[in-house]
């Protein structure tokens, strides 16, 4: 498990963070352009769904079925126990509880590629068809999530306007949501490169594959001067939710890599779909809580999210993860 923990913690990716934590610690003026750090996060999005429409033009419908039906299952598990614990453990309002859980019943992006890039780095060789898994688990995450949070709180006004207008939110969310650049970066890419296969991938594989790591260094220093700049709230956010943010991925992670492999994947299928389960997004998940959760509090997703989970699986989370699936894939 050290050597694991060591691996992780020596790669490009998560010294790039640190740095960026350190110099928001340090009060530097260090920071990306705001242009570049859109351009960084539409190629990363991008070339994650090309990639991973790429392999799966030659994976087959039988291969993908089962790990599809446990990740959609994870879908609806994973914003459900967030919502539970929250609510009747933690004793966080309706709108805040909900607001949460979106963000847990999601999944980060940037995560999801910092594993992928850790199993390479083990010599695993995870399923192609992943990022379809990703996308398959991003919009039943979030709506789950806004589907009880809206639902509870419309019990508690009268009229039937406003229950139509919440019904009416969350329709308009999951429009939103399909339409959100995030989304259409993913599956606008798997299909293009479902398309193109192998053949079609090789002129562009320098830019989207050789450019990769590199590029992906400089978001996750984004990331930790984000993340940085988050650490201050969590004075302000208590100390069940800093334990929520470090347990609740645990706990997740464990299902997902215990799902993957009850769906037959790899050991680094397996490590990749736990980590998926245990993220936290910060990317589509707040603009969507936002709309149609005007009640829930910002600070309290976005540092249990960006501030506490998120550094939490980059640095020791992953390397946990992928300990999980090898008992349960061996």
């Amino acid at each position: 498990m050290l050597d694991v923990l060591r691996l992780n913690l020596v790669s490009p990716l998560t010294l790039c963070f640190a740095l960026g934590v350190f110099a928001k610690l340090i009060r530097s003026q260090l920071a990306l352009p705001r242009d570049l750090y859109a351009s960084l996060s539409i190629y990363l999005l991008f070339a994650l769904g090309l990639k991973g429409g790429v392999e799966l033009s030659h994976s087959s419908l039988r291969e993908i079925i089962a790990p599809a039906a446990v990740t959609v299952l994870l879908g609806f598990i994973t914003p459900v126990t967030s919502f539970l614990v929250l609510r009747k453990i933690g004793r966080f309002s309706v709108a805040d509880s909900a607001g949460i859980a979106a963000h847990y019943g999601s999944v980060s992006a940037v995560t999801f590629i910092a594993a992928q890039q850790f199993t390479a780095a083990a010599g695993l060789k995870p399923e192609g068809f992943m990022p379809t898994l990703l996308t398959l688990l991003e919009i039943p995450g979030i709506q789950v999530a806004i589907g009880i949070g809206t639902a509870l709180l419309a019990k508690t006004r009268t009229g039937t306007e406003e229950q139509q207008s919440s019904s009416g939110s969350i329709a308009h969310t999951f429009g939103e949501m399909l339409t959100s650049p995030s989304f259409l970066l993913l599956v606008g890419g798997l299909v293009i490169g479902t398309a193109v296969g192998v053949e079609g991938w090789k002129p562009v594989q320098p830019v989207f594959e050789g450019l990769f790591k590199g590029l992906l260094a400089l978001f996750l220093l984004e990331m930790g001067l984000t993340a940085g700049a988050k650490l201050g709230d969590l004075r302000s956010s208590g100390m069940f939710l800093i334990g929520f943010g470090i347990l609740m991925p645990l706990l997740h992670g464990l299902l997902g890599t215990w799902f993957g492999s009850l769906a037959g994947l790899s050991v680094g299928g397996c490590t990749i779909l736990g980590t998926m389960a245990a993220s936290a997004s910060y990317i589509a998940a707040p603009p969507a809580v936002r709309m149609a959760l005007p009640e829930a509090n910002p600070t309290l997703f976005l540092t249990a999210a960006l501030g506490i989970t998120f550094p939490f699986n980059l640095i020791a989370g992953i390397p946990i993860y992928y300990r999980m699936a090898q008992f349960f894939c061996t």
